[in-house]
């Protein structure tokens, strides 16, 4: 986790910053990708953009009621990648998707509210990019209440914020696959 961590290379000041929060958590924290770490955990996502990176597929999580990228908890998975495109099958149902690269693709620090049995606690996203063809037929998961591939421009518009924003820029930047 630490050498992908090295490898990262922010485009902001916003982006430095969080490379370096997230970076002194994982220092720092023996059980950082433990769900059971209350302050917070290191979650993994995934960016899917289709091969011209003008749009790119949401799921409307079912928790926090918002449109975000497939993402989730660290299990028994073998890396924060695997972890990453193990959440791509689990939300989207998607059967032929494409790891851009196996570096990250960009870091965000978010919190999430308390539930019932669980305290409101930080989510350390580690996001990598995956290209996929959007005419590929899905399947919704339980823990959505609908995805869909979305325009760059109707993404900007569901008011997500700079961490969605960004990501589409970075997409837009990256070379063809």
């Amino acid at each position: 986790m630490l050498a992908l961590l090295e490898r990262y290379v922010p485009i902001d000041t916003d982006d430095s910053e969080t490379h370096k929060r997230l970076t002194e958590f994982a220092q720092h924290t023996g059980d950082c990708l433990s769900r059971n770490h209350p302050p917070g955990h290191i979650t993994a996502s995934a960016w899917i953009v289709d091969h011209q990176r003008t749009s790119a597929l949401l799921v409307h999580h079912r928790k926090l009621d918002r449109w975000l990228q497939p993402g989730g908890h660290i299990e028994d998975d073998t890396s924060v990648l695997a972890a990453a495109r193990r959440e791509v099958e689990e939300e989207t149902g998607l059967q032929t998707v494409t790891v851009y690269s196996d570096e990250i693709f960009d870091l965000d620090i978010h919190p999430i509210p308390a539930r019932k049995n669980e305290p409101a606690h930080l989510h350390y996203d580690v996001r990598f990019l995956f290209i996929a063809d959007p005419a590929q037929s899905l399947q919704l998961s339980e823990e959505s209440h609908d995805l869909r591939w979305f325009t760059n421009a109707e993404i900007r518009a569901t008011g997500e914020g700079r961490s969605i924003d960004r990501m589409i820029e970075k997409a837009l930047q990256t070379p063809d696959d």
